[in-house]
C-alpha cells in the first residue's frame, strides 16, 4: 500500500467539485497538495479550506491545461514551491451537454483540449522525473461515458473515450519501461457537482447520482491500493461484457436503463 504522508500530489481542476474532495482527502492523509485551476476565487477558497483543516503547506497555481505553454510553466512553478510530483491526478474536466448539431465548433475543441490534450501536456511535464526516480502514479478521471456512447454528450464521451486508450497505453507502455510508475483510471457514473447539475436516472438505486466526497474517498484509497481502474458504481463495471451482445440489445438495455435520458434536463454550471 502507498502512504500519503509527505508525498506531493498534483491535481489539476482542484479548486472545486470532485477535485477539492480528492484535495482535502488526500491532505486529510497526510499528502501535501498542490492544486492547479482556472478560478482564482475558487483556488483561494480551497487553499483556505485546506489550511483550516490543517493540510501542511498546500500550494495553489492559476494554470489553463488547455494551453501546454501554462502547463509548462505551472510545472516548473510547482515543482520549484513545492518539490517533484509524487501522485499526479488528471482531473481537470468540462462538458457542453448538447446535441453534435447543436454544438459549436470552438466547444467541442474545448472539450477535446481540456478533457484529452490537457493529459498529453501536464503527464508529459512530470512524467519524466517519476520515471528517473522509478517511482510515481498518474491518475486520469475519465468516466463511464468512457464505456458507453450517451446521447447530449457525443463530444464528452469522445473525449473520455480518448482518455481511457490514455491511461491504457500509458500502463502497457511503463509495464515495461517505468515499473515502479504506476497509473490508475476512474470511471464514474454522475457526480452531483455543478458540473453535471440537471442530470437524472431512472434507477437510483443501481445508477445512482454519485456524492462527491464518497467518490473522493474511494480514489484515493485506490490510488493507496494500487489499483489499476476503478468503475463506479459496480454496475458500471457490466459494461464490457454487455457490449457482446447484439448492438440493438446493447442499445435497448443502456435506454431501458435511462442512460439516454440523463442528459435531458442538463444545466451544468451554465
Amino acid at each position: 500500500m502507498t502512504e500519503f504522508r509527505g508525498r506531493h500530489v498534483l491535481i489539476t481542476g482542484g479548486a472545486s467539485g470532485i477535485g477539492r474532495a480528492m484535495a482535502k482527502r488526500f491532505a486529510a492523509q497526510g499528502g501535501r497538495v498542490s492544486i492547479w485551476d482556472l478560478n482564482e476565487a475558487n483556488l483561494l477558497a480551497t487553499l483556505e479550506e485546506l489550511k483550516t483543516a490543517g493540510a501542511e503547506t498546500p500550494h495553489g497555481f492559476l494554470c489553463d491545461v488547455a494551453r501546454r505553454e501554462q502547463v509548462y510553466e505551472a510545472a516548473r512553478t510547482t515543482v520549484a514551491a513545492a518539490g517533484p510530483v509524487d501522485v499526479l491526478v488528471n482531473n481537470a474536466g468540462v462538458v457542453s451537454g448538447a446535441s453534435l448539431l447543436e454544438l459549436s465548433d470552438e466547444k467541442i475543441e474545448r472539450t477535446f483540449d481540456v478533457n484529452t490534450l490537457s493529459l498529453f501536456w501536464v503527464t508529459r511535464a512530470f512524467l519524466p522525473s517519476m520515471i528517473e526516480r522509478r517511482t510515481g502514479h498518474v491518475v486520469t478521471i475519465a468516466s463511464a461515458s468512457a464505456l458507453v456512447g450517451v446521447a447530449k454528450l457525443s463530444d464528452y464521451a469522445a473525449s473520455k473515450w480518448a482518455a481511457m486508450g490514455f491511461d491504457e497505453s500509458l500502463r502497457a507502455e511503463l509495464h515495461k519501461t517505468a515499473p515502479g510508475v504506476l497509473t490508475t483510471v476512474v470511471c464514474p457514473f454522475f457526480i452531483g457537482t455543478g458540473m453535471f447539475r440537471g442530470v437524472r436516472t431512472r434507477f437510483p438505486r443501481l445508477l445512482p447520482i454519485l456524492d462527491e466526497a464518497y467518490v473522493a474517498e474511494r480514489i484515493v484509497d485506490a490510488v493507496k491500493r494500487g489499483r489499476r481502474r476503478l468503475l463506479l458504481p459496480p454496475l458500471v463495471g457490466m459494461v464490457p461484457f454487455l457490449r457482446i451482445l447484439p448492438v440493438a440489445v446493447f442499445d435497448w438495455i443502456v435506454t431501458f436503463l435511462g442512460v439516454n435520458a440523463s442528459m435531458d434536463d442538463f444545466k451544468g454550471r451554465g
